[in-house]
């Protein structure tokens, strides 16, 4: 995809809505919490719901056409809604796919939602009887690993033995995987919508429960419920309507796995796809990391941050240790990855997590971020993805 596009049609995020993500058991029925944040979008972009010419809607947990329950609820205008389901990267899904409908000029006006209502505990199948959607992926895990895959889907497996790999081959300390997740929490104490705002020690991370390999309880993000949303404008529609407050979608890539993805661990999480993804975003932005002030990454446990912020470019292959011991992941260094407190801490609802990584950027580049505000946020980059497998890259500039 590329927004070498006729500038009528260059897509803009007008308008961003979310509401505070919770545990489950605490929040709003799920059709209710979509209802809330398309509201706030809307409301945000001075936009009607009249005015949506298409929507996509984003979830895992709920059954089909759900998006229409949930737009129905503001509602009856007869517009395509498409509901979206491309695991932990369907809420990017849902923005990219409302970036194409305006990019290619079928719409003017498109609306990306995304929510969820998850059950505690571990993520599960909703469909026991019969094959397994993941099973390839499984398969060469256990390979890699020379472990019997077969059971549950245990996520902290993947991400724990990726981090385990990254060790081996870097010799990463287990300080510094625990020292993202008491960065998270320190990001998070400053966003009224995050789910996790008490700070964390080094030690305490460490000495929660351990869960697979180097990681440990309290760096794996939590079960979910939330929703957020995106209204995407052409550049034709600002200008008749007079929007402010825009951020323009200067490059975005979705890619699936390669050959390549399953000769490690690390690219069975997503790292060969990030690194596709990030690449074919600088080249459509023009840009590189180094112009890139703010990051939302995918955060869902610490070995994530650590191999994806190698895999955008943000530091070399290897460095992590380095970039965070030199502060360049946090405020005053070379980036703020996840002021927002990213999945670890403002939590990880499925379905929502990429709108709410939009939602943050969007602020920031506004410069209404309030106490997390990135000083001088000009460019900022999105990272969402998915075993299975997706992901989505997004560098959003501000106009």
């Amino acid at each position: 995809m590329s927004f070498a596009v006729a500038s009528d049609q260059r897509p803009l995020i007008a308008g961003v809505g979310m509401i505070r993500f919770t545990k489950p058991g605490q929040s709003d029925p799920w059709d209710q919490l979509g209802e809330s944040a398309a509201r706030l979008a809307l409301d945000d972009a001075k936009v009607r719901y009249e005015d949506v010419q298409i929507a996509h809607v984003g979830y895992v947990y709920a059954d089909s056409t759900a998006g229409q329950s949930a737009l129905y609820r503001l509602g009856l205008s007869g517009i395509p809604i498409v509901n979206v389901n491309n695991n932990c990267a369907t809420g990017s899904t849902a923005l990219y796919l409302a970036c194409q409908a305006v990019a290619s000029g079928s719409a003017e006006v498109a609306l990306a939602l995304g929510f969820e209502q998850m059950n505690p505990g571990k993520l599960g199948l909703v469909f026991g009887d019969r094959k397994r959607t993941m099973d390839h992926l499984t398969a060469r895990l256990g390979e890699l690993l020379g472990e019997d895959t077969s059971g549950p889907l245990n996520a902290a497996m993947y991400f724990g033995a990726a981090g385990r790999e990254h060790q081996q081959h870097y010799g990463t300390s287990a300080q510094t995987f625990a020292s993202v997740a008491v960065k998270a929490r320190q990001h998070a104490s400053k966003n009224p919508l995050a789910m996790f705002r008490t700070p964390l020690t080094v030690e305490e991370v460490l000495e929660s429960k351990p869960l697979y390999g180097m990681l440990t309880r309290y760096q794996a993000c939590a079960p979910t419920c939330g929703a957020a949303a995106a209204v995407v404008v052409s550049s034709a529609y600002t200008r008749k309507h007079s929007l402010e407050g825009l951020v323009e979608v200067a490059g975005q890539a979705l890619t699936t796995d390669r050959a390549e993805s399953f000769e490690s661990i690390r690219g069975l999480i997503g790292a060969e796809m990030t690194a596709r993804a990030a690449s074919r975003v600088y080249e459509m932005a023009g840009a590189g990391p180094e112009d890139v002030q703010v990051v939302e990454l995918h955060d869902c446990f610490t070995s994530a941050e650590a191999i994806f912020t190698e895999s955008l470019g943000l530091c070399a292959r290897g460095e992590f240790e380095k970039y965070v011991r030199d502060g360049n992941n946090t405020y005053g260094g070379s980036h703020v990855i996840n002021p927002s407190g990213g999945l670890l801490a403002k939590g990880h609802p499925l379905g929502a997590t990429g709108l709410a990584q939009c939602h943050e950027l969007v602020h920031q580049l506004r410069g209404t971020a309030g106490e997390r505000q990135v000083p001088d946020a000009r460019s900022g980059l999105a990272h969402n993805t998915g075993l299975g497998g997706a992901t989505v890259v997004t560098m959003l500039r501000a106009e």
